[in-house]
C-alpha cells in the first residue's frame, strides 16, 4: 500500500513508472469505449472512496472513469451528509470507518491537515486529488501529456510558468526537481513561490529560475502554463490582485515569444488567458484534459502495488 499526497515523496523510479505504464494503457485502448474494462482488469473488486471538499470536474470524471476501466468501483462521498462536517464524529474515526469499507480513498480538500490525519491513520492508499498546497495528480498527468505531444523526455524542454504561486505550481516545482527539467516563473513582485519550497528544490539540484517579467519568463520556451490569477477559496483583495496580474495575461503577444510551445492550463479558466491563445493551435488543453483518465489509473496501479 502506498499514499499518493505530493510529488516530493515518491521516488524519480515510481513517478516514471507511473507514466511509462499511463503510456502503455492508452496505447491498448485506441478501439475501446469509455467504460470497456482493460483486458487485464487489475482492480476487480476493488472500491474507491472519493470525497469532494471543493469543485471538481475533471477530477472526478476522470478517478471515475479510471477505476471503472480498471475493474473496480467508485463510491463519492457528499461531506455535507458525513457526522464529520457536523463535527458529530472525529477524522480520526472517520478515517478508520472509510479504511474498513473502501481500498482506496481519494480526497479533494480545503485542509492540508485532513491529509496529514488521514495519511497516519488510514490503512488503505490515500491520494490527494488537490489540497491548498498540492495538485500532484494534475501535474503528473500534464508531464504524460508534454511527452506525448513533443515526443522528448520533459527532462529535454524548458517549461515555463506564468501566473500566481499556487498549488498547481508548487506541485509543478516539484516536479521540476524529480524530473530535472528547466522551468522559467513568470509573477509580479511579492507573488513569487513559497520561499521553504524554493529552498528544498535549490536543495536537490533544481532548474528553476524566477522573472518578474513575463515576456523573459516564455522565451523560447516549448511549454507554457498558466492557471487562474484568484484559486477557489482564495480569501485575498481580488481588484488588487486582478491589476497586479494584469502584465502577466496570456496572450497572442507573450506566445509570440515562444511560437513552437504548447499551452496548457488544468481549467477551469479566468481571464488570465486570451481566447486567441485558449482556442489556437498552440492550446492542448483538451488533450491535458482527457489524459488525466490515464495518468489516475496508473497512479491507483501504484497506490495497489500493481505497476509491472
Amino acid at each position: 500500500m502506498k499514499h499518493f499526497v505530493n510529488l516530493r515523496d515518491i521516488s524519480t523510479k515510481d513517478l516514471k513508472k507511473i507514466i511509462l505504464d499511463a503510456k502503455r494503457r492508452k496505447s491498448k485502448r485506441k478501439s475501446s469505449s469509455t467504460l470497456d474494462p482493460d483486458k487485464d482488469k487489475p482492480l476487480e473488486g476493488k472500491l474507491l472512496i472519493q470525497m469532494f471538499e471543493k469543485s471538481s470536474l475533471r477530477t472526478r470524471l476522470s478517478f471515475y472513469i479510471a477505476i471503472k476501466q480498471l475493474s473496480g468501483g467508485a463510491l463519492t462521498l457528499r461531506p455535507d451528509e458525513l457526522h464529520l462536517s457536523k463535527g458529530q464524529e472525529s477524522l480520526i474515526d472517520t478515517a478508520k470507518v472509510i479504511s474498513t469499507f473502501g481500498n482506496a480513498f481519494m480526497l479533494r480538500t480545503d485542509s492540508e491537515k485532513k491529509i496529514d490525519v488521514l495519511k497516519k491513520y488510514m490503512s488503505i492508499p490515500l491520494i490527494n486529488g488537490l489540497s491548498p498546497e498540492n495538485h500532484p495528480t494534475q501535474i503528473l498527468s500534464d508531464i504524460f501529456t508534454i511527452e506525448e505531444i513533443k515526443k522528448k523526455s520533459i527532462s529535454k524542454l524548458q517549461i515555463s510558468w506564468i501566473g500566481d504561486a499556487n498549488n498547481v505550481l508548487n506541485s509543478l516545482i516539484e516536479a521540476s526537481v524529480k524530473f530535472s527539467f528547466k522551468l522559467n516563473i513568470g509573477c509580479p513582485k511579492n507573488y513569487e513561490p513559497n520561499k521553504k519550497l524554493l529552498r528544498w528544490a535549490k536543495k536537490n539540484s533544481s532548474k528553476i529560475k524566477i522573472f518578474n517579467d513575463s515576456k523573459k519568463a516564455v522565451s523560447n520556451s516549448d511549454v507554457v502554463f498558466t492557471d487562474k490569477v484568484i484559486s477557489m477559496n482564495d480569501k485575498v483583495n481580488k481588484k488588487k490582485k486582478l491589476k497586479d496580474f494584469k502584465k502577466f495575461q496570456v496572450n497572442s503577444n507573450l506566445m509570440k515569444n515562444c511560437k513552437n510551445a504548447i499551452f496548457l492550463h488544468c481549467l477551469p479558466r479566468g481571464s488570465e488567458v486570451t481566447d486567441d491563445v485558449f482556442l489556437s493551435k498552440q492550446s492542448k488543453v483538451w488533450e491535458q484534459a482527457l489524459n488525466r483518465i490515464y495518468v489516475q489509473k496508473s497512479i491507483l496501479l501504484y497506490c495497489f502495488g500493481k505497476l509491472r
